[in-house]
């Protein structure tokens, strides 16, 4: 799950430095909102849960990682391409499609939270490892 979910992610950075570099170009930032949903819950998240999932393996395995992968992979394109027509025409008609890619998107950060809860327990030292620093002498064997 780890992988799929940083594949995902690598593929939402070029279309968020296209996005910000093509605004930039033409001066029309009306789709900054867009640019900033596309930056944080498409790349930052989606590398998040795939970093979070590699080294926690047993939460990557579980039903509620292959939910939320679906849920925020549905979510996030259908808010996005919500709140676009909403920009692009000044109309609130796509405001209902916005809202529902909106509410995938939060049940899936739900599942994700509840899956960390429910699978992460005291036992797991993987991150602690990772994340001590300066690197303790009986850690830095973890890193072969």
């Amino acid at each position: 799950m780890g992988k799929r979910y940083l594949q995902a992610a690598s593929v939402y950075l070029p279309i968020r430095v296209l996005a910000g570099i093509i605004m930039g170009i033409i001066h029309d930032f009306r789709l900054a909102s867009v640019h900033a949903h596309i930056n944080l819950l498409g790349w930052v998240s989606m590398a998040h849960f795939g970093l979070i999932y590699h080294f926690y393996p047993q939460a990557a395995n579980s039903k509620l990682a292959k939910t939320q992968f679906r849920f925020h992979n549905i979510g996030v394109p259908v808010m996005l391409g919500g709140i676009a027509v909403q920009v692009i025409t000044g109309s609130n008609a796509a405001l209902p499609v916005a809202i529902i890619g909106s509410i995938v998107v939060v049940a899936g950060v739900i599942l994700y939270t509840n899956n960390l809860f429910k699978h992460i327990g005291k036992d797991s030292q993987t991150m602690i490892r990772i994340i001590s620093f300066p690197p303790k002498k009986e850690n830095i064997a973890t890193f072969k």
